[in-house]
């Protein structure tokens, strides 16, 4: 829940418009941003209206969207991904940049790449599809955290910004077709509240007795390159999707005004680096947990992930502890941090909190269901 984007809004694809890259068989839903869809995530009601608040597929009667099986084939590479990289999608793109943004290494602001605008976007469009272009070099800052320590961030050049904003459009429209339901973060039409609403639901009206709340330790400085890569492969077979993406985690940083290329991570604060965590989490954390609480798991298990953050709630405490040791070491070359297992409705000790009667009595009353 950490990371910083460079971008606001993005391009509207018109609706009918087939995503490129998607099979004949497949219907492609036209990528929409900072949208609510109604079989994505539910419309924000009233606390007056009654109606539940949690995303369909982690409490709400299931949605057709949410409860289908993930689509695992490839595009097929008759039918290039990058053929929507065109001038107009390269427009809407830099439009949908903040203003304000700080530059990267090239120095150039938005203002003064708008001067000339079309010229630029002829050039850039020309070297793109002639495999010319050229990413640079993320420019390394650092943001204070809450705990003092500083983290990390890349400022992209603006032209990677514009072609790593077009991609994300493009990609959008064939993983929205295959994240699930749980996955909450930088995802069109969802957001944090989003989130919050779907674990404020299973704490409330789920079998939810505890609660485990888990971080990957540096996940986006220690993400496997060669393994994101091999994830987008399976899903992507555009080979100059591929180069643009091995490009961008290539360029390395410039610090102090050296360069250095870090053999693992993708710079958090890029503009397409939310959407690779996605990809790369959906498939080594979504997925297996996803089969896991089907086959393994004892009881009911509710499943919310906001980017590296997840929280998962189930009805036993062995769910929480022994299954998810056991089988969440077959892929655990990521380490996880401040991991806690807890009763729903009680404070660190274990203990019902002193929240006033009528809480106390619905705390009571989950704790012993």
């Amino acid at each position: 829940m950490h990371e910083n984007r460079e971008t606001s809004a993005a391009p509207v694809v018109k609706p009918g418009s087939r995503s490129a890259g998607e099979g004949n068989g497949r219907t492609a839903r036209a990528y929409v941003s900072e949208e609510s869809h109604g079989g994505i995530v539910p419309m924000n009601h009233s606390n007056k209206d009654g109606k539940p608040l949690a995303e369909s597929g982690e409490g709400r009667p299931p949605i057709k969207e949410n409860v289908r099986q993930p689509n695992t084939n490839p595009t097929p590479s008759g039918k290039a991904v990058s053929q929507g990289l065109l001038g107009a999608l390269l427009r809407e793109s830099f439009y949908s940049l903040k203003r304000k943004a700080a530059p990267g290494v090239d120095g150039v602001t938005w203002q003064e790449y708008e001067t000339g605008l079309e010229d630029r976007l002829v050039d850039l469009h020309s070297r793109i599809h002639r495999g010319a272009y050229r990413a640079m070099p993320s420019r390394r800052v650092y943001i204070r955290k809450e705990d003092g320590r500083q983290r990390p961030l890349g400022v992209a050049a603006l032209e990677d910004k514009i072609v790593q904003q077009a991609v994300v459009t493009i990609l959008n429209q064939i993983y929205e077709e295959d994240f699930l339901g749980f996955s909450y973060g930088f995802r069109p039409g969802r957001s944090q509240h989003d989130a919050l609403d779907a674990l404020s639901y299973a704490l409330l009206k789920r079998k939810v007795n505890y609660v485990l709340d888990a971080d990957i330790k540096g996940f986006f400085d220690n993400l496997d390159k060669s393994w994101l890569v091999k994830f987008v492969e399976h899903r992507v077979a555009d080979p100059r999707i591929l180069r643009l993406i091995q490009k961008w985690l290539k360029a390395g940083v410039m610090e102090d005004g050296k360069w250095s290329e870090p053999q693992t991570g993708s710079p958090q604060g890029s503009v397409i680096s939310p959407l690779l965590a996605n990809i790369y989490l959906h498939y080594t954390f979504d997925l297996w947990v996803n089969a896991w609480r089907k086959k393994w798991a004892q009881g009911e298990v509710v499943v919310v992930r906001y980017a590296d953050d997840s929280v998962l709630d189930s009805s036993t405490k062995q769910t929480q502890i022994a299954s998810w040791r056991t089988y969440g070491n077959d892929w655990g070359s990521s380490v996880w941090n401040s991991t806690q297992t807890k009763r729903a409705g009680s404070n660190s000790s274990g203990l019902p909190k002193r929240t006033g009667n009528e809480e106390e009595k619905v705390n009571r009353k989950r704790s012993t269901s």
